[in-house]
């Protein structure tokens, strides 16, 4: 039967606490998973939760603190002592560790490493510190199983057995040499069907994917998939072994950039939670939402431009928000697309043969609603120069806002710049204000005012 998490179990917890019931709470968490105790510590209030971490063995909050959400885990952790955060630290793997101590203020994080007791562990933390948090220095743990060419296979066993006791997992066996270059991997089948007696450079693979320390997390990301791989090794500018990326570090990767990306798309220009104060959320919000009022300004000022038309054909006015909108939505749909192929390495070619692409596309969507809006419009006010100016207006925003759609995201990729910006408000507004100011020029010119 799995373990449930519901509001009977948290108030026993609370009751017990209360009660200090310290051996029935460490009775009840004997069994229970580090994800479900993360559940728990986020459905406690705060004193509760810190209760928790300090009353259970490390071994078990450890994995549980980084199931947390970063500010909750930031949070809690602000409460220990550096003592009591460095027993935490001790029991994650090195880019756990990493990534919980990066959180604290610096001369917290000093004081936490000098109470490590491991030493290995500690120098590792440090250098680890060293690289940026996007790189694969940042993402890679040093927990890894690595043989030398020169043993044997009873010998790498022997040693296999010793390292794996440091491994949570064991993806891979990497070979290197005395001097800890990485010359390849190791076939588990191979090594259990060889001689015990047969040298491990008699039978290992020499072919084998890593990424440099420095390479971005993206170019990790994008390599790892291509390749359906579960880990990557790191090496630095000698080749030699420094660690191993897995395959759920690259997952936390990638969906942090997601959350970004979609934030980004929905107008906001930093990396913010729904918990976080007002004060932190107007930061985030306002930059892009002046955005959306200087474009509003902006079609208002252009529409003051073209005042003679609106007072002789007042249909024009109604149709206005229309224009606008399909101006931005195609805008959005070209741009989303582009952004998409560009984060999944699809989009291939020159810009050129792309925005060629999207305007035929755009022709045909801006021909077929063009014609449906032709229509509606003819029979509706009756009067066909009206309808063709509309209609014909919207063909050609259309055609406009695909070619800007799939520009502008191209345009940020070249300059190294985030591309997921030009799905959201920026590209609505531009469209909005060129949409409008063609509708509104196109008509002029075909009614002749």
């Amino acid at each position: 039967m799995s373990f449930t998490v519901d509001e009977i179990l948290i108030e026993d917890i609370k009751n017990r606490i209360r009660e200090g019931a310290d051996k029935e709470l460490l009775s009840l968490f004997e069994d229970v998973h580090h994800a479900d105790i993360a559940e728990i510590l986020e459905e406690v209030n705060w004193d509760e939760a810190v209760y928790l971490v300090k009353l259970l063995d490390s071994e078990k909050t450890s994995e549980a603190l980084m199931e947390l959400d970063e500010d909750v885990r930031e949070r809690l952790l602000d409460s220990l002592t550096p003592k009591e955060i460095a027993e935490e630290i001790e029991e994650m793997d090195t880019d756990d560790a990493v990534d919980a101590i990066a959180e604290l203020d610096e001369e917290i994080q000093e004081a936490v490493i000098e109470q490590i007791e491991d030493e290995e562990h500690k120098a590792d933390i440090r250098e680890m510190l060293q690289y940026d948090e996007d790189s694969a220095g940042g993402l890679m743990a040093k927990e890894l199983i690595k043989v030398k060419e020169t043993w044997t296979v009873a010998g790498c066993v022997r040693e296999m057995r010793r390292q794996a006791e440091e491994v949570t997992r064991v993806h891979s066996i990497y070979v290197v040499t005395k001097e800890n270059e990485l010359i390849g991997r190791l076939s588990l089948k191979d090594l259990l069907t060889s001689d015990t007696k047969t040298k491990i450079s008699e039978i290992y693979i020499p072919k084998v994917d890593y990424v440099h320390v420095n390479d971005e997390a993206e170019e990790v990301a994008k390599l790892m998939q291509k390749y359906d791989l579960e880990a990557i090794p790191v090496v630095d500018d000698d080749k030699k072994l420094q660690g191993r990326i897995t395959i759920d570090d690259i997952v936390d990767f990638i969906k942090e950039e997601a959350e970004k990306d979609y934030q980004l798309a929905a107008g906001i220009s930093q990396d913010v939670e729904a918990d976080d104060s007002i004060i932190q959320l107007t930061r985030a919000r306002l930059p892009w939402l002046f955005l959306g009022l200087i474009g509003g300004v902006g079609a208002a000022a252009i529409m003051g431009g073209f005042e003679e038309i609106l007072e002789n054909y007042a249909l024009l006015f109604f149709f206005t928000p229309l224009i606008a909108a399909m101006a931005g939505n195609v805008g959005v749909q070209s741009s989303a697309i582009i952004v998409q192929g560009l984060a999944n390495d699809d989009v291939k070619g020159s810009i050129a043969s792309r925005l060629l692409k999207e305007m035929l596309l755009a022709m045909l969507n801006g021909l077929i609603l063009g014609i449906v809006l032709f229509f509606f419009t003819w029979f509706w006010y009756g009067d066909i120069k009206s309808a063709v100016a509309i209609a014909l207006s919207l063909f050609v925003v259309i055609i406009m806002a695909g070619i800007i759609g799939t520009f502008i995201p191209l345009f940020l990729d070249k300059r190294n710049i985030d591309p997921a910006i030009a799905t959201g408000p920026f590209i609505t507004t531009s469209n909005d204000i060129f949409g409008i100011l063609i509708y509104f020029w196109i008509a002029k010119l075909i009614l002749g005012i």
